[in-house]
């Protein structure tokens, strides 16, 4: 018996929410299930460990059970988020459901997820770049989906994903039931809601109790050469799984091998890695096989790891509200946590930043908050932007093999067949010496403007020799004239 009943849901989705533990729903639940439920849009605001993604999961798996025609499409801003929806998806759905499920996510390998799309699934769950290559290369169709969930929707337009959005939802049919999520309000994400929602219901939880009631906050002024040193006290005085956050790649892969080095069990999950690595990353830590993970901040959002008791945070996260879903890592499903946070000198404008998004009513706020946000949202959404590029030119790379290689087959394919009648793939002669005339007088100057420069410039020993064979053939002639 769960206090979930009341929602009026199915026999097997209560079974299963029974099944993962879930008896009483959260507050953000209380408030989105019902009115999803209902079919309204909602606007919803609410940080990190508050039961999010069950808020949107639970009504999207009931509709989806009383409608066998509806499909439905969750887009999250990492592959890790994705990855733990997906799973909350599956457990309530249960392993004996008609419904299937699929993700889509950048990382992976086509085929895999093309394998997942022939079966017919009806929730899909993935990241907008690679939604959209599904979408364009018509390998996914949205005409059936009526339920939409853009979850952490100001972090996928912070990593610049606000024109995928747009594409993507050009693919919905008319009429759809969209539920927009996000830590925060800003005036891009009301405009966005505007945009694309229909009367939205407004749905709120405030992040000061969600802070501060069960997660132990300590700040630790250091030099930034004096942190490692400090952070093998803290691991030593302490037990249970670590999350250490540090501010790059590079650095969590040097921290995490110095970590090995002195004898703690740890590794490190970054951008930088491929998919297959990061599932392994992440499932070993889960599984308790090495205690310590250094993460950039891609494991900020999406990583539910319900052992992890310390958060620290090596270096400072360039925007504020990443710091809220930073700690937001510990203290899970109402047990205690505690987080630490290095603050070097030189971080001290972030750390006035953070300290005013915690305290809005105690703390002054910042002169520097606005501009600092903005310049660090710029280089984050500078970053992610280079990263896409380099991700999609290597697609198009390989589209453009494939098509290369498509073509190359195309032509064996023609030449076998027209061998009997004759006739060549090849361009004419023409058309060849045509092409590369016109190649010849782009490249170079006209035979005339040659001549003139040369003879201009008197700098050339064959119009010297000209000039003096002319003036030879003038002499002869006034000779021959005298005689």
């Amino acid at each position: 018996m769960t206090n979930f009943e009341r929602f009026g849901l199915s026999k097997n989705l209560n079974r299963a929410l029974l099944d993962m533990d879930f008896k009483n729903p959260t507050p953000i639940q209380s408030q989105a299930i019902p009115l999803a439920l209902e079919g309204k849009d909602i606007l919803g605001s609410a940080q990190t460990g508050t039961g999010k993604t069950a808020a949107f999961c639970i009504p999207m798996v009931e509709l989806l059970t009383r409608n066998m025609n509806m499909t439905a499409l969750v887009m999250t801003p990492t592959r890790e988020l994705a990855r733990q929806v997906l799973d909350v998806v599956n457990q309530l759905i249960g392993k004996k459901s008609s419904i299937r499920s699929a993700c889509l996510i950048g990382g992976e390998a086509m085929g895999k997820q093309l394998n997942q799309l022939r079966k017919g699934p009806r929730i899909i769950v993935g990241t907008p770049g690679r939604i959209n290559d599904h979408l364009e290369s018509e390998t996914l169709d949205l005409i059936d989906c009526r339920y939409l969930v853009l979850d952490e929707t100001d972090r996928m337009l912070d990593m610049g994903f606000g024109r995928q959005i747009d594409q993507t939802l050009q693919y919905f049919p008319s009429e759809k039931q969209t539920l927009l999520f996000s830590a925060t309000l800003p005036v891009k994400i009301i405009k966005l809601s505007n945009k694309y929602l229909y009367k939205p219901e407004r749905i709120a939880v405030e992040s000061e109790k969600v802070l501060l009631t069960n997660i132990k906050h300590e700040i630790i002024n250091i030099d930034h050469n004096k942190k490692y040193k400090k952070l093998l006290t803290k691991l030593s005085d302490s037990n249970g799984s670590v999350l250490i956050f540090a501010k790059t790649k590079h650095g969590t892969q040097r921290i995490a091998k110095n970590l090995t080095n002195d004898g703690y069990k740890a590794d490190a999950l970054n951008g930088n890695l491929n998919q297959n690595k990061r599932d392994k990353v992440m499932n070993n830590f889960r599984l308790k096989k090495f205690r310590v993970l250094v993460a950039t901040d891609i494991a900020s959002r999406g990583l539910d790891v319900d052992h992890i008791e310390h958060v620290v945070n090596y270096d400072l996260p360039q925007v504020a509200e990443d710091y809220i879903h930073r700690i937001g890592r510990t203290g899970r499903a109402g047990s205690d946590g505690s987080a630490t946070c290095f603050i070097s000198p030189e971080e001290q404008p972030l750390w006035d930043q953070i300290n005013y998004l915690l305290n809005p009513k105690t703390i002054k706020k910042p002169a520097s908050i606005n501009k600092n946000s903005r310049q660090s949202r710029k280089r984050s959404t500078t970053s992610n932007n280079t990263e896409r590029r380099k991700s999609r030119s290597s697609r198009n790379f390989s589209k453009n093999s494939r098509a290369r290689r498509s073509s190359k087959s195309n032509t064996n394919s023609i030449i076998k067949k027209t061998t009997t009648g004759n006739s060549s793939t090849r361009p004419s002669r023409k058309l060849r010496t045509k092409r590369t005339a016109n190649s010849n007088s782009s490249t170079r100057p006209p035979r005339k403007l040659r001549t003139k420069r040369t003879t201009n410039k008197n700098t050339s020993s064959r119009a010297r020799n000209r000039l003096g064979n002319e003036r030879s053939r003038t002499l002869s002639l006034k000779q021959r004239s005298k005689r």
